[in-house]
């Protein structure tokens, strides 16, 4: 495993998020419920993913959270498994499922952070402890793992700014913000603002209800529409799909060389698109690390022990203070950092990458 990745998996840091505290009201402790005493025997365990638009969910998330439940809890562990594609009220009605079939342990990763919360705080009546996972849910959930957000924002805005050079303050920028239902969308676009106000005129930005390609797209043509094509000089999308969609639209409006395109969640598209210069980059989240620390919080909390050992950073949520968490360092992924992750746990084969389509790109890339 090479240096970055060895960091990646090791790698913690302190955040605090707060969120809506004045419409919430005080944020409780974690904490409260029936706690499980030391649980013996096989574990029944829950697992939440919110969608299946983003191909990280069913192509490593689940995969390696799974793989990592069997080798901590053992091989007769249950594995009650249900993605909500994109619908909030479709995610509570599976929260309520896995709270029928007394799950020991729930693993989330919220629709909606905000509309999960009474459904938190059902399963914790119940005893049954909740992970949230890559998204912090509100409610009383008893630990979270995600990224540094606001560094993969900052990460995507410092690597925009340098592929800009001189361009920078030759036109303008399009922001392509997230998902509003999606807190780590806003540590995102802040990380990103951070770094690139008063560096770049921003001539258009949006924020979309769903992390759609679709959306994107629309919103592009309407900012090219707005501001004119030889104006725009690069686009902050806040992650690949969006990218996508918004490359699809440069592409329609005709642009002899399309502007850097900034991406998140290295995905297997998004890559291929790297290669081809269509997209300048993304970020390369590792997902093992990220994966492996939900299934170790789950199974602690599951057999009723503490989790202080795992989790050596706590985050503050709109409803609950000092949730234990575990939280992993994300990566910039150009066109010249793809070949040292190829092949690794929780990224793509060669492959999986270098279809017929892609082969000589590849080679030029050095993935031979």
């Amino acid at each position: 495993m090479n240096a970055h990745l060895r960091r990646a998996a090791v790698a913690l840091a302190a955040v605090s998020m707060t969120a809506g505290l004045a419409a919430c009201g005080s944020a409780k402790e974690a904490g409260g419920g029936t706690a499980k005493k030391d649980k013996k025997g096989p574990l029944t365990i829950g697992l939440l993913l919110p969608e299946n638009q983003t191909a990280r969910y069913e192509r490593f998330d689940r995969p390696l959270i799974e793989k990592k439940l069997k080798e901590l809890a053992g091989a007769d562990t249950v594995i009650l498994y249900d993605n909500a594609k994109q619908d909030a009220s479709v995610q509570q009605q599976q929260v309520d499922t896995m709270i029928t079939k007394k799950v020991d342990a729930l693993i989330v990763d919220a629709v909606d952070a905000k509309s999960i919360a009474s459904s938190v705080k059902k399963a914790n009546d119940k005893g049954i402890p909740v992970v949230a996972y890559d998204r912090l849910a509100e409610g009383p959930v008893k630990a979270y793992t995600s990224v540094d957000n606001e560094r993969v924002g900052r990460i995507q805005g410092e690597s925009l700014l340098k592929e800009l050079g001189d361009n920078a303050s030759k036109g303008q920028i399009v922001m392509m913000n997230g998902a509003i239902t999606d807190p780590n969308a806003k540590m995102y676009k802040d990380g990103a603002h951070a770094v690139l106000d008063g560096k770049v005129k921003i001539g258009r930005e949006y924020d979309t209800k769903e992390w759609k390609p679709e959306n994107a797209n629309e919103n592009m043509k309407g900012a090219i529409s707005s501001l004119g094509k030889d104006n725009i000089v690069g686009v902050y999308s806040a992650n690949d799909g969006m990218a996508g969609g918004i490359i699809t639209a440069l592409r329609s409006a005709g642009f002899d060389k399309l502007p850097p395109v900034t991406g998140q969640d290295a995905e297997l598209s998004a890559v291929q698109r790297i290669l081809a210069d269509e997209q300048f980059m993304s970020v390369y989240k590792p997902y093992k690390p990220e994966a492996d620390a939900a299934a170790e919080l789950a199974v602690a909390l599951a057999r009723g022990k503490d989790v202080g050992d795992i989790a050596k950073s706590t985050v503050t949520s709109g409803t609950t203070k000092k949730i234990p968490a575990v939280i992993v360092t994300p990566f910039a992924l150009t066109k010249a950092d793809i070949a040292k992750y190829v092949g690794q746990e929780g990224f793509f084969t060669k492959d999986e990458i270098c279809t017929a389509k892609y082969r000589e790109r590849c080679d030029a890339a050095g993935l031979k």
